[in-house]
């Protein structure tokens, strides 16, 4: 196990394609269900780093925790083909993880992509999903949230940053949705983000997945996925809000809420798109729902 409480692990998708998780484990063997954290679009398993050992622990509820890379993002393999990166076949590397991993149920915490990979994993794995939370997604996307991921993600910076000015650069890009951060926030954000590449900080994912967005415009139709919604509201449920989020609209959370009565909720005050839920509030909520539902084996 490395020093900072996680195993690592490595296993090819049904393609042949190397995958990379990783595995918080309690310190002692509990009844808890694992917990299962799939990061947003671009983003990789260490930003749950603080959340798993926090839910690994016996005041998060003893829970072993696992944190994925999707393919072409962390420590997963690029992917030729670039069709490849999709929600489908992205669903599919999830439940291939499962099997390697020996996970037959787990509560899954979705973060904006990885909520919408939870809509189609319920469609064609629902018995894996023994609860739901859903960071800053749901079966509505804001048009105008989407556009502000398109160009942060496609955006050159206007001179080569280093590991001093990297949390610098991160706050003046998002500072606006996230105005309450510490400095030591901002530095663990861009660990999460870059990878070292001779002492250079580089985003840790295939440029190919943002420039996916590049054809988006305003007009673009957005698929509604209600339906999908339906089938997870039939198994427990946490809805996260970031308060300046732009990409879960305060109505679309309304409407979840009125479709699934007993879906719990909470905002994440001062973040936008999308919450980091080790923070002081989201980690205390994601534990009380955890143990509130008596998600148990």
């Amino acid at each position: 196990m490395d020093e900072d409480g996680f195993r690592e692990h490595r296993f090819p998708a049904t393609d042949g394609l190397q995958l990379y998780a990783r595995s918080y484990p309690p310190a002692r063997p509990t009844a808890a269900l694992p917990v299962i954290c799939l990061p947003g679009l671009t983003r990789n398993s260490r930003d749950f780093h603080e959340l798993a050992n926090f839910l690994a622990s016996p005041s998060g509820g003893g829970h072993t925790v696992f944190s994925f890379d999707y393919r072409g993002r962390g420590g997963s393999a690029r992917d030729a083909d670039k069709s490849h990166y999709s929600i489908a076949v992205e669903t599919n590397d999830i439940i291939t993880a499962c099997a390697h991993l020996d996970i037959d149920r787990a509560v899954f915490i979705g973060t904006s992509r990885g909520g919408l990979i939870l809509h189609h994993l319920v469609g064609v794995a629902p018995g894996l999903i023994a609860g739901t939370v859903l960071n800053d997604i749901g079966p509505v996307i804001e048009i105008h949230g989407l556009l502000a991921i398109r160009d942060y993600l496609n955006k050159e910076p206007s001179e080569a940053i280093s590991w001093v000015t990297a949390p610098g650069y991160l706050k003046n890009l998002h500072g606006a949705d996230f105005p309450f951060l510490s400095d030591r926030e901002w530095l663990q954000m861009a660990r999460a983000i870059y990878r070292d590449q001779d002492d250079v900080p580089v985003p840790d994912f295939d440029p190919a997945i943002a420039h996916q967005l590049l054809g988006l415009t305003a007009e673009t139709p957005l698929p509604a996925l209600w339906l999908q919604f339906d089938a997870l509201s039939q198994m427990p449920l946490l809805g996260i809000r970031g308060q300046y989020s732009r990409v879960l609209s305060e109505a679309t959370l309304q409407e979840m809420s009125s479709r699934h009565p007993d879906m719990a909720e909470f905002t994440a005050l001062g973040q936008g798109h999308a919450p980091l839920l080790h923070l002081d509030g989201s980690r205390q909520a994601i534990a009380s729902f955890l143990s509130g539902y008596a998600l148990g084996r």
